[in-house]
């Protein structure tokens, strides 16, 4: 967006002396007006993270005044802050287990950050073949398939991400096949988190909470079958039968169905030497790879502890199923344009951003960052609503988010 410059703000220049916000008061002295600016201040704090010029905020206040609020929150967009603080701040809990917001930047938060800025169809974020890197600038190592130094050299040198970032592709930027990419879910920082150990389930549980805002206990439904329970999971946990029945199979029914998509997923590292995985990488074995403890392309830590129930599931490829399209769990909205299976992460990455819930999980977390408190009341929701439907008319444009609340919390 192009910098504003009103008749109303050349007057302003030319008869008065502008040294602190209260001078500019002297041609506007009306409550109307300093309402305004005092709207524009805020929602600039709560946009870019920092105050704006004088000169910003009069031109963002020029804007209110004439009803055009979400250009002015498109002003306060433009500060770098609002990439190199706002949206990183916003990202880095999602990568990492602990929901920490202090982690170093790395490949899933600069890919986010990167698709906010280039106004990329937000729903790239789980299935995409795209990263965002650095290039050319001195003293900043190459991405590296083994190590997070790229990054953590870009944000301790203080490089600004909002110009910095170029757009790639992963496949040709870490060496996985186009159709095992699958957005952040297959970047190196979310490997490390929630590929690293485990039996990859963990990747889905923090999807989904990162992504639909619902963790499992949430999607619980003991009504579906439980024929694709893995055989790790015991049907009778401290040899109660009932435990199985009645609480396990519930969150088991939906989740290892999906989690299959996973299946010729690992993270890579020496657990002796680098125990915290920061020198590990992302795998993915492709057709003719085989893994020597399966005999197949499916990674061992999919068929751990086989002998808690041998009878169970035994995974022998990654074609995933969406278990939760019937029962409790369609209030989740799915897409009735897809077909509720497939092959693989990228298309299970589909299936979860195409659902409704997926967009109205990103408009709750732009309005609990923005407004700095969660929807309180039926206006809230109603607000909610109206943001959601223009995030999806927009083509998922996340800064349309961002400017719609901060328009609707200005007065806060």
């Amino acid at each position: 967006m192009q910098p504003f410059r009103s008749e109303k703000l050349k007057a302003l220049y030319k008869t008065c002396s502008v040294t602190t916000i209260v001078a500019t008061l002297c041609m506007f002295s009306t409550a109307s007006f300093a309402d305004s600016l005092s709207q524009a201040k805020r929602i600039h704090d709560r946009l870019a993270g920092i105050p704006g010029s004088q000169s910003t905020l009069l031109e963002m206040a020029n804007l209110i005044d004439q009803g055009q609020v979400k250009e002015a929150a498109y002003i306060a967009m433009q500060a770098p802050s609002f990439y190199n603080v706002t949206i990183k701040n916003w990202v880095s809990p999602w990568t990492n287990e602990e929901a920490d917001v202090f982690t170093p930047l790395n490949d899933y938060t600069a890919t986010v950050i990167g698709i906010v800025r280039d106004d990329i169809d937000f729903r790239q974020i789980l299935s995409g073949d795209i990263i965002y890197t650095a290039q050319g600038i001195a003293g900043i190592p190459a991405y590296s398939t083994s190590n997070n130094q790229h990054y953590e050299t870009l944000e301790n040198n203080g490089v600004d991400l909002s110009s910095a970032l170029v757009q790639g592709s992963q496949s040709a930027v870490t060496g996985l096949p186009f159709e095992a990419t699958a957005g952040v879910i297959t970047t190196r920082a979310a490997a490390k988190s929630f590929f690293k150990d485990g039996t990859n389930r963990g990747m889905l549980r923090f999807t989904l909470m990162n992504h639909l805002c619902s963790d499992l206990e949430a999607l619980k439904d003991t009504s579906l079958p439980p024929d694709r329970i893995r055989q790790d999971l015991s049907r009778s946990p401290g040899g109660d039968s009932r435990i199985f029945a009645n609480s396990c199979t519930g969150c088991h029914n939906g989740m290892d169905p999906l989690a299959q998509a996973f299946a010729y997923y690992e993270y890579e590292y020496n657990e002796e030497g680098d125990p915290e995985g920061d020198n590990g990488r992302i795998l993915y074995n492709g057709p003719g790879q085989i893994d020597p403890e399966t005999n197949s392309r499916v990674t061992a830590k999919n068929r751990v502890n086989a002998n808690n129930f041998p009878f169970g599931y035994q995974i022998t490829d990654d074609r995933w199923d969406n278990y939760w399209r019937d029962g409790i769990n369609q209030t989740l909205g799915w897409s009735e344009q897809l077909s509720g299976f497939g092959y693989g992460a990228k298309s299970m990455g589909e299936e979860l951003a195409n659902s409704a819930k997926f967009a109205q999980c990103q408009v709750t977390k732009v309005f609990q960052n923005v407004c700095l408190r969660a929807p309180q009341d039926a206006t809230d929701r109603a607000e909610l609503s109206a943001i959601t439907d223009n995030f999806i008319a927009s083509g998922y444009s996340v800064k349309e988010v961002f400017a719609d609340t901060a328009s609707y919390c200005r007065g806060e």
